[in-house]
């Protein structure tokens, strides 16, 4: 009886499931019909709406970014495309749209120069999304243990060696796989940031408004956040220069 009940239960959470992937993809299509017949505000309600559910996808933020770009609401387009490029860092049309918003900010911030391994690894881990350097990490470790088992009980001398070679390099890339799906899972956890949606912004050298004025920084800038003491945040931007604004300028990617 009690197994009856629970396969009853898992049936009921699948149905539901199944109904809510539906209706977002249903609402997903309505949005893409009225995007193109030039309906931005009625394909933006059709987004909002699955965004509002908790579904999360760079294909949805990408057509979001899509429909600010159009609308010529460049900071909501960045934040967007930052929202989609952090989900695929790899999808080149996301990267393409992301550059091309950021062209039309009022601010051309030079980034501090990286020193190159580190700009190797950081190029090298957006190949892929953390979840598929994570499942590489795990096909490859497995292969690897395959290969172990062939050079143990094979007794073939050309089979040994190269499943001994084969275990090895897929080892090897197996630990890398792992690490740089560390790094991208740090780097989206561990580093907050936002881009700044009001017109005008005026960094501060504490978070008080009679303090020193620091620098301005316009609408669709990208920060990143440091610190938080009550409505204040503060941040560092593309150059290093860094310094207090209100938390109600900017909002987080």
């Amino acid at each position: 009886m009690k197994n009856n009940v629970l396969t009853l239960l898992l049936a009921f959470i699948l149905q539901i499931a199944a109904m809510a992937a539906e209706s977002n993809e249903a609402l997903f299509n309505k949005g893409n019909e009225a995007y193109k017949k030039g309906k931005y505000d009625t394909a933006l309600i059709f987004y909002k709406a699955i965004d509002s559910l908790g579904y999360k996808s760079s294909e949805l933020f990408y057509n979001m970014g899509n429909v600010f770009y159009k609308k010529k609401d460049i900071a909501h387009a960045i934040l967007y495309y930052e929202r989609a490029h952090k989900l695929s860092p790899s999808d080149e049309d996301i990267t393409f749209n992301l550059q091309l918003a950021q062209a039309l900010a009022v601010d051309k911030i030079n980034t501090l120069p990286e020193f190159f391994v580190s700009r190797w690894w950081r190029n090298f881990s957006e190949l892929a999304s953390t979840d598929a350097w994570a499942i590489w990490s795990i096909v490859t470790f497995c292969i690897s243990l395959f290969c172990v088992l062939l050079y143990l009980f094979v007794n073939i001398l050309f089979v040994k060696k190269t499943a001994f070679t084969c275990g090895i390099i897929l080892f090897l890339f197996s630990g890398i796989a792992f690490s740089h799906s560390l790094h991208t899972k740090r780097l989206i956890e561990g580093q907050q940031q936002a881009i700044v949606m009001s017109e005008t912004v005026t960094v501060r050298s504490s978070p008080d408004k009679e303090s020193t004025e620091l620098f301005v920084i316009h609408e669709g800038t990208k920060v990143i956040i440091i610190d938080q003491v009550g409505e204040w945040l503060r941040i560092k931007i593309a150059d290093g220069n860094n310094g207090w604004m209100l938390a109600s300028n900017v909002e987080k990617i």
